[in-house]
């Protein structure tokens, strides 16, 4: 019986960077049905010649394998990594998020950023932004906690991933 389990993925992909090829990831995904948790691509070479695409998806093991051999498969792709299996690697994630409040809920949007190593970017007599960088449970943890506190909105980067040590894709 196949295994039914889900997982969460990072997979880091390293790419040519020419107009779409994103198109070309997201359409594997969406083609076929898969859902993208996170998604960020940007250029990794002096020149702008090879982009690193980060997804975050989820499946069972089965779909993971499909995805990973579909992406390997797309021209230009040079590298999948599923960072998630092959070893330790760090993830991190950039959040945007603006509070609106006064008085005493403005004091403790202050206490709990510090709490989180938020820093305000942004503030005027009845609204912060903090910017918080972090693991995806750190951020949705402090976004919860705000939105008693007047939560107004939240602009989130998406996960980044490296593979630590000297491992590289």
């Amino acid at each position: 019986m196949p295994d039914t389990t889900l997982r969460s993925a990072t997979i880091s992909v390293l790419v040519e960077n020419e107009p779409g090829i994103l198109a070309r990831v997201v359409g594997l995904f969406s083609g076929r049905g898969y859902n993208i948790d996170s998604l960020t691509v940007a250029a990794v070479e002096s020149g702008g010649a090879r982009s690193r695409i980060n997804i975050v998806t989820s499946g069972t093991e089965m779909v993971i394998e499909q995805i990973k051999a579909q992406l390997d498969r797309l021209v230009p792709v040079h590298r999948v990594a599923d960072l998630s299996l092959e070893g330790p690697h760090i993830a991190r994630e950039m959040a945007l998020i603006k509070v609106a409040g006064v008085g005493e809920k403005r004091v403790e949007a202050l206490r709990i950023a510090d709490a989180f190593r938020a820093r305000v970017i942004d503030a005027t007599h009845e609204s912060f932004v903090f910017e918080l960088t972090g693991a995806t449970d750190k951020l949705d943890a402090f976004i919860d906690l705000m939105r008693h506190l007047g939560l107004a909105e939240v602009s989130r980067t998406g996960v980044v991933a490296i593979a630590r040590g000297v491992r590289t894709i």
